[in-house]
């Protein structure tokens, strides 16, 4: 692939800019990364602004992301790849931000036409993070479906749903699905599901034109374990078997296959065959969720990915993709 030099200008000005409003980084620490001198980032960024990528959001990826994307479209069958530039140095909190920028812009696209209706929506905090950076849509019309329990098993509500903030952020009707996320057992989880208001809402969500979700892990980091949803044993149970990646509430292994453990029978919702074939919208951050995302893509349920370039990068390093080289 070869790169002109006008053409490598604007990819450095958006990686620039997007370092400078999304990375909150100086015009110092963005030299040093870039390797450039401090007056060059500032003519990058007049650059970014100047040919319009730098609105109230940037318009455009940096050339690196743009080849992530298009090797992991090919290689997992995706219909949209979307890859937000780093814009930390390894921090997640950083890869965070700038998947929530990326995915906002993604989903104002997807909600701004009548073509969704009825959104089927997970729980998580990059899936939090992304609807609270959506801008104010107007979509009365808009029905917002739980596709999964949406309280903890103590019955409390769990922080990470985002029924109710992306109600707020589009005026539409959201629908709580009243259960936890995991029954205790599987009796619970039968009498949870005879519940007509549960089988109503089920039907429904079912019936979603797009889903959005999360992709959990099961390290200690992750929500699940954070904030309690799974006991230290459980975590442990599932590690053994060879859990890396909760996707709708089942486990699954590095291969895509369901992990041997009886906590993803307890989940109550929606099961990622139910959703199959149907738009899929996985949004994810950071590099320690390489192994859940590479576990979820491999089920070939997921049709959309918005992550970030750390991950990308570890991703596509996993799986053996040769990535174009400028020249």
């Amino acid at each position: 692939m070869v790169v002109r030099g006008d053409d490598l200008t604007s990819h450095m000005a958006i990686r620039a800019a997007w370092l400078s409003f999304v990375g909150g980084r100086t015009q110092g620490e963005i030299a040093a990364q870039l390797g450039v001198s401090p007056a060059k980032v500032h003519r990058l960024i007049a650059h970014a602004q100047k040919a319009g990528h730098v609105k109230f959001q940037i318009d455009g990826r940096p050339m690196e992301c743009l080849q992530l994307e298009r090797e992991l479209t090919s290689h997992f069958g995706l219909s949209n790849c979307i890859i937000a530039p780093d814009v930390g140095s390894g921090d997640e909190d950083a890869a965070l931000r700038a998947v929530a920028v990326s995915a906002a812009q993604f989903l104002s696209g997807l909600l701004g036409g009548a073509g969704v209706k009825r959104l089927g929506v997970g729980m998580g905090r990059t899936l939090t993070a992304s609807v609270e950076a959506l801008p104010k849509i107007q979509r009365s019309d808009l029905e917002i479906m739980s596709i999964c329990g949406s309280l903890t098993r103590t019955l409390a509500a769990n922080p990470y749903d985002i029924v109710q903030k992306m109600q707020e952020r589009t005026g539409g009707v959201g629908y709580y699905l009243p259960v936890p996320y995991f029954a205790e057992n599987q009796d619970e989880k039968s009498m949870f599901l005879t519940q007509r208001s549960v089988q109503d809402l089920m039907s429904r969500a079912r019936q979603s034109d797009a889903f959005l979700i999360g992709l959990g892990s099961v390290e200690n980091e992750g929500h699940l374990v954070q904030r309690g949803m799974i006991s230290k044993q459980e975590q442990e149970n599932l590690m053994s078997g060879g859990a890396v990646c909760d996707l709708m509430g089942r486990f699954l292994t590095i291969d895509g296959e369901l992990a041997p453990d009886p906590l993803g029978d307890c989940a109550v919702g929606l099961h990622f065959d139910e959703v199959r074939g149907s738009r899929v919208i996985a949004l994810v951050g950071g590099e320690s969720k390489v192994d859940a995302t590479l576990a979820a893509l491999r089920t070939g349920v997921i049709t959309d990915l918005v992550a970030d370039e750390s991950l990308a990068k570890a991703l596509s390093a996993r799986v053996g993709l040769q990535l174009a080289q400028s020249a």
